[in-house]
């Protein structure tokens, strides 16, 4: 497998997320999805589909990153594959799992990144909320003077309220929250996917200043 370094960040990240993928991504090569496409067509999938995997492998395809803190790691890179249908619409692969974990980690019907097990969880709108979050994990750990894990039932007892959505994440089942010194990182996909509500998890970075906080990110910049 060729390793390439990224020369091409994706746009329509923050600053924070193109500097953590262009220090620690790097790119391998992948299968180019027109390989595929009379074979998918042949087997019903639509054109359409084909041509979102295609505009997915165009934009993503082979991007290795850092392991995520949660999901063992996430994909071990981006890449389209066996895509799959129903009344609701269809999906398709986002990535080869890291490890052997009981769920797929698919691209839905309306472009989110998210995990497929018992039932189809979104854990955020866009491929690009996942890299925001991967990146905002990294930043916050280099930054928390410390970081205390919640998990289960326990999660609903800690106080958000004087907290606000971390939105360039885009978070769904997966959400961040920032407050005066603090991000609070939840996560409830696999609960969600695995109906396994003490699943849930939190991680909770303390100790910010205000570079911790944002880390350049502007207020409600995405």
């Amino acid at each position: 497998m060729n390793l390439h370094l990224i020369n091409d960040v994706p746009d329509g990240l923050t600053l924070r997320a193109r500097s953590f993928v262009s220090a620690h991504g790097i790119k391998v090569d992948t299968r180019p999805v027109e390989q595929y496409r009379q074979w998918w067509l042949e087997r019903g999938i639509p054109q359409a589909v084909i041509d979102r995997m295609a505009a997915y492998q165009d934009r993503w395809g082979g991007l290795v990153l850092p392991p995520s803190s949660q999901y063992d790691g996430g994909p071990k890179y981006f890449e389209p594959d066996s895509p799959e249908g129903s009344s609701e619409g269809w999906w398709f692969e986002a990535g080869m799992q890291r490890t052997a974990v009981p769920y797929s980690f698919m691209i839905g019907p309306a472009g989110e990144f998210g995990i497929h097990a018992n039932q189809w969880t979104p854990l955020h709108k866009t491929v690009e909320g996942w890299v925001e979050a991967l990146a905002l994990t990294h930043h916050a750990s280099m930054w928390a003077k410390q970081i205390t894990k919640v998990t289960g039932d326990k999660v609903d007892g800690i106080a958000l309220d004087s907290f606000e959505p971390v939105r360039e994440v885009m978070g769904q089942a997966d959400t961040w929250w920032r407050g005066t010194d603090s991000l609070v990182a939840i996560y409830s996909g696999e609960a969600e996917s695995l109906s396994f509500p003490e699943g849930r998890t939190a991680l909770i970075y303390s100790g910010l200043d205000e570079w911790g906080l944002r880390g350049g990110v502007e207020d409600g910049a995405a």
